[in-house]
C-alpha cells in the first residue's frame, strides 16, 4: 500500500480548499490537495455569473475564471503543492495520525499529514414527493454541471424549485441556454435570495409562486410535467393541485455541510439552523477542537463562496503557524475583517448569529 507524508493535507479542492493550500504553501508548508473530482475549482468552474463585493473577493469577475486565479497562485509556490484528482478521503485514524484514501476505484493509500484542513463542501438536499426518482429530476448542481461543464441542457421546459440564490442563478443560466423555465416555486413567503437575481428572471417572464411547492412529478419513464401546491402558513397544502408542464424539475432546497470526516475526527459538533446542519465548534483561526484539523467553506456552514474563500486562507495560515512557520498576525487580522464586511447588514444578519453560536468565545477577539 503507497504512503505519502505531508505537512498539510487538505481535503477538497473547491474555493475553500483552493485558498487554503494557497496561504499554508505561501507560508512554507508541504501541501496535498485531495480532490474526489477530476479537476480543481469545485462549484467554481460551474458559475458564469458575475461575483458580488469588494475587488478583494473578486468582485466582477466570473466564478469559472477565480478558479483559474487560484489556481495560478497554487501554481507559483512550485512543489511544494501537489494535487491528487479523483481521490476520496475515506477514513481518519487519529490514534495513528492517519488518513485513508482512494484513488480512483482501483488504488487504497494512507496520507500521514501533521494538520489537516477539511475543505469538503456540501451535498445538496433532496425533497420527498412521489416520482422524485425518474429521469428528469435533478438537483440544481446537476443542471449547472451539465450546461455549464458539458454544454449540455437538461430539458426544453424546466420547473425550479427553491427562490435562493442558487435557484435563481441557475434560472438565469437556463434561460441564457434558451430553455424555457416554466415556474420558480418557493415555499416561504418571501424570496429567499438576492433580489437582484430575482429581477433579472422576473424581467424574462419567469414567475415566482411563493408559498408553493411540487407534489409530485408526472411521467412513467421520464418526466412530462408536475403537479404543485399552494401552501399555507403551515405548509399544508392548499386547495387542488394545479399542472405545469415541463420535461425536466430542477430542486434548489439548499445544501447540507459534507461533515463525516468531521465527524470521524472526533471534532466537538453543534447542529445550527442558521448554518443548515451539524457544524463543528472552532476558534477566530478556523481550527476544531481536535488540534491538528481545521475546517473551512461550507462544511463550517453554508454561505457564499467569497466567505469560503477568506475561512480557507484563515485556515491556511494557521496550520502554517501550527506547524511553527512564521505568520504575521496581521494576516488574520486583516482576513477576519474582510469576512466581517462580508456578513455585514441584514443578509448576513443569520449568518453571524450561527456563527456567534459555535465559534469559542465569540466570533470578535474577546479576551
Amino acid at each position: 500500500m503507497r504512503e505519502l507524508t505531508t505537512d498539510v493535507l487538505v481535503v477538497g479542492g473547491g474555493p475553500a480548499g483552493l485558498s487554503a493550500a494557497a496561504e499554508a504553501a505561501g507560508a512554507g508548508a508541504e501541501v496535498i490537495i485531495a480532490e474526489s473530482d477530476l479537476h480543481l475549482g469545485g462549484q467554481l468552474v460551474k458559475q458564469s455569473h458575475k461575483f458580488f463585493g469588494s475587488k478583494d473577493e473578486f468582485a466582477g469577475t466570473r466564478g469559472f475564471e477565480i478558479a483559474k486565479i487560484l489556481m495560478n497562485e497554487i501554481a507559483q509556490n512550485g512543489d511544494r503543492v501537489k494535487t491528487m484528482l479523483g481521490t476520496t478521503i475515506n477514513g481518519y485514524y487519529g490514534d495513528e495520525g492517519v488518513v485513508t484514501a482512494m484513488v480512483g476505484e482501483e488504488e487504497y493509500l494512507r496520507v500521514i499529514p501533521q494538520k489537516i484542513v477539511v475543505a469538503s463542501g456540501a451535498q445538496e438536499r433532496l425533497l420527498p414527493f412521489p416520482n422524485n426518482d425518474i429521469p428528469g429530476v435533478y438537483g440544481a448542481g446537476a443542471v449547472q454541471t451539465l450546461m455549464n461543464v458539458y454544454g449540455v441542457v437538461p430539458g426544453k421546459r424546466v420547473l425550479m424549485v427553491g427562490a435562493g440564490n442558487i435557484g435563481l442563478i441557475v434560472s438565469y443560466q437556463l434561460l441564457q441556454a434558451g430553455v424555457e423555465v416554466a415556474a420558480i416555486l418557493e415555499a416561504m413567503p418571501r424570496i429567499g435570495g438576492y433580489w437582484v437575481h430575482a429581477a433579472k428572471v422576473r424581467r424574462m417572464g419567469v414567475p415566482i409562486l411563493l408559498r408553493h411547492s411540487i407534489k409530485r412529478a408526472l411521467g412513467g419513464e421520464i418526466v412530462t410535467g408536475a403537479e404543485v401546491n399552494e401552501l399555507d402558513e403551515k405548509f399544508d397544502p392548499i386547495g387542488a393541485a394545479e399542472r405545469i408542464e415541463c420535461d425536466a424539475i430542477c430542486l434548489a432546497v439548499g445544501l447540507a455541510p459534507t461533515n463525516e470526516l468531521l465527524w470521524q475526527a472526533g471534532c466537538a459538533m453543534k447542529y445550527v439552523p442558521f448554518l443548515c446542519g451539524h457544524v463543528p465548534l472552532r476558534d477566530k483561526y478556523m481550527r476544531t477542537s481536535n488540534e491538528n484539523v481545521w475546517m473551512a467553506g461550507d462544511v463550517s456552514g453554508i454561505e457564499e463562496a467569497s466567505a469560503a474563500m477568506i475561512e480557507g486562507r484563515i485556515a491556511g495560515l494557521s496550520a502554517a503557524k501550527a506547524l511553527g512557520l512564521k505568520v504575521p498576525d496581521e494576516k488574520f487580522d486583516g482576513y477576519r475583517e474582510r469576512l466581517r464586511d462580508l456578513r455585514a447588514g441584514e443578509v448576513g444578519e443569520k449568518i453571524r448569529a450561527g456563527v456567534e453560536a459555535v465559534v469559542v468565545g465569540g466570533w470578535e477577539e474577546r479576551t
